[in-house]
């Protein structure tokens, strides 16, 4: 009788054949493989899902694609999806995606803004590996830090760390739907970045599946491995299985507040204001700013919600504080509102008040819908013209979105090489800029077409040379990998430098060593040096 390795060698000769070149003998061809390099023996054919089975895989697929731009008909679907339950599955999807010649994409949240994670024009046949069962948080308020599943997402990690103290947080970002493993990867910022930096300044120690489908730590991989997976993107290096986090003191009361001025209230001379300011206050204060197109009455205009987290004291300090740094805005006590850190991070992701921070287990995005973002870095301030212009531009458009996120403090210490992540000293504030849509790919052009005017309006105002994006609001438009690797090694410098700057080079240099046949691939991955083996 023929051993299960046995069969599987013999699957996999017939699947090379054309014979067997169909979705339905690869998958039991996976399946086998993945039983056979599974260390733990649970069945997985519970965790597949197939167009065969259209309701489960149509629901799987979309439950954490944000952006619906990437599960239009026309766009390529993955042959399975599948939701590993153990680090050992994981391992083997790698493995066996290799044998068998089948590209993967992986997901943690879904929230990839090209739908990367989910989707590819590049790689076909391929799979979606979710990792939705990965989830699980162990906190030790003893060492300040916490075990951080990659499946899990900033809400439930900042739940579970508020159920063991009320005096710990962590400085990620704002939208708690973020599936930690990919958000990470990129940075993450947050509205603690000018205390803590990002959420890849306060990692020590990482779990990850690597091109071999081995598990490694951070001893294992070593320094320059471990330092690529701190911002150097998702999807070129590995597989995050675990984050090991670094928490963070926070008071047991923090003071928030949001105030809206629009247009006619003065909002382009208070954004003049602001960012005269925004990165020179103290480290303690946090004001970012959002902006968006509202009705009023019968006529449209523009709103600026100026929203702040003040880890410094109380509502009387923090009033004294705005009167003399910014008293433009007109802060008064009653704005302002005490309360804990996992409430304010309720707050500053816009739930209504009362809101329990139970709601942060259900793990569900506020945002789906079509849309396309951008971002920019700002280093000296916008004239107040052209802060008029880029208001009056935003009512051109049907439902558009600025985030302004002020940098300095802690920021503005951390060399720029410390971590991919270079966007540091001298960073005034953060744009990422959105058009949202509900009428679906009959209305992607003329959306398309209003963010690339926003974003040449902006030329004259933001970084050059290179003018710098951030990774984790990925944009296609900067330049895409192709099928021929030799081409995207050439082109990548396109996008990378403004993703990385000069760690771009650091990042190809890794990528080679770690992963020299580019298996983990995407359209914006870091590529390996041509011609190496």
């Amino acid at each position: 009788m023929l051993s299960k390795s046995s069969i599987l060698v013999l699957l996999l000769a017939l699947v090379q054949s054309a014979s067997w070149a169909n979705s339905a003998s690869t998958l039991e061809i996976f399946i086998e493989c993945v039983s056979v390099n599974s260390q733990v023996s649970v069945p997985i054919t519970t965790s597949l899902f197939t167009p065969a089975n259209y309701s489960s895989f149509s629901s799987i697929l979309q439950s954490k694609a944000v952006n619906l731009r990437f599960l239009e008909p026309s766009v390529p679907k993955p042959e399975f999806i599948f939701t590993p339950l153990l680090d050992s599955h994981v391992q083997a999807a790698v493995i066996c995606s290799k044998k068998l010649g089948l590209h993967l994409r992986v997901r943690s949240g879904g929230h990839d803004y090209e739908g990367l994670s989910y989707m590819t024009e590049i790689q076909i046949p391929f799979f979606v590996l979710d990792l939705v069962n990965l989830r699980f948080i162990d906190v030790n308020i003893e060492e300040d830090t916490a075990w951080v599943q990659a499946g899990a997402t900033n809400g439930e990690v900042y739940y579970r760390v508020s159920q063991k103290s009320k005096v710990h947080g962590y400085p990620a970002g704002a939208c708690t739907s973020l599936g930690i493993g990919g958000h990470i990867t990129g940075g993450a910022y947050g509205s603690m970045l000018r205390k803590y930096g990002l959420g890849v300044d306060n990692v020590v120690d990482a779990r990850i599946v690597d091109v071999h489908g081995r598990i490694l730590d951070r001893a294992a991989m070593g320094e320059d491995l471990f330092w690529a997976i701190r911002g150097g993107g998702g999807g070129s290096f590995g597989i995050i299985l675990w984050w090991k986090i670094k928490l963070v003191p926070v008071p047991e009361t923090v003071t928030v507040f949001r105030v809206t001025k629009t247009l006619e209230q003065g909002a382009a001379k208070l954004l003049y204001k602001w960012q005269q300011v925004a990165d020179k206050l103290d480290e303690d204060l946090f004001i970012r700013v959002d902006v968006q197109v509202v009705s009023a009455g019968n006529n449209r205009t523009v709103a600026t919600f100026f929203q702040a987290l003040f880890l410094g004291g109380g509502a009387d300090k923090l009033v004294k504080i705005m009167q003399g740094s910014f008293p433009e805005l007109g802060l008064t006590k009653k704005d302002c509102m005490e309360t804990s850190w996992i409430e304010s991070m309720l707050f500053l992701a816009f739930y209504p008040t009362g809101t329990p921070p139970e709601i942060l287990l259900q793990a569900k995005s506020t945002l789906i819908a079509y849309f396309k973002g951008k971002s920019d870095f700002v280093r000296t301030p916008i004239p107040e013209r052209g802060i008029e212009g880029l208001l009056k531009l935003l009512l051109e458009e049907d439902a558009p979105t600025l985030v302004l996120t002020p940098y300095g403090g802690k920021m503005s210490k951390i060399p720029e090489w410390e971590t991919p992540f270079p966007h540091r000293k001298g960073i005034i504030f953060m744009i990422e800029y959105l058009s949202i849509w509900q009428d679906g790919e009959k209305g992607t052009a003329k959306h398309l077409k209003w963010v690339r005017k926003f974003y040449d309006y902006l030329t004259p105002y933001v970084s050059k040379n290179p003018r710098e994006a951030y990774v984790n609001y990925r944009d296609l438009d900067l330049g895409r990998n192709t099928k021929n690797d030799t081409l995207s090694f050439i082109k990548a410098p396109l996008w990378g430098k403004r993703y990385f700057k000069d760690n771009f080079h650091r990042l190809v240099k890794i990528k080679t060593q770690v992963d020299p046949d580019n298996f983990f691939k995407h359209e914006q991955s870091i590529p390996p040096f041509p011609y190496t083996h």
